[in-house]
């Protein structure tokens, strides 16, 4: 009912940037909360950095001052810009829409993640 699609992975150098765009499409009423959450091999998924529909942000500690998230709500799109890259940054960025879609008797939440791009910073 809802499809994310990620993009703009690679691999950079460090001290390099990358732009990832993150676009929600389907059955979908409102898109609320956007979010892009990293993986690195043997740990666990976690938050990056967060937009909610009114624009209010939060970022984890670890890229403070180096990613900004923004939004289009017209579009249901999602952007992380990715600046000063360093080795720890190597993930796998996944994108998680919050949306309000139409269930079988009425409106409910749901949510969606896309299927993950890689983020490679390396010499």
């Amino acid at each position: 009912q809802v499809h994310v699609v990620e993009s703009g992975g690679g691999l950079v150098q460090p001290g390099g940037s990358l732009r990832l765009s993150c676009g929600a499409s389907g059955s979908i009423i409102r898109v609320d909360a956007m979010g892009w959450y990293r993986q690195a091999p043997e740990k666990e998924r976690e938050l990056v950095a967060r937009i909610t529909s009114g624009g209010s942000t939060t970022y984890a500690d670890s890229v403070k001052g180096r990613f900004a998230i923004s939004r289009d709500n017209a579009k249901n799109t999602a952007y992380l810009q990715m600046d000063s890259l360093k080795a720890e940054d190597t993930a796998v960025y996944y994108c998680k829409v919050d949306t309000l879609i139409w269930g079988q008797i009425g409106s409910r939440s749901y949510s969606a993640w896309g299927q993950g791009t890689q983020v490679t910073v390396s010499s």
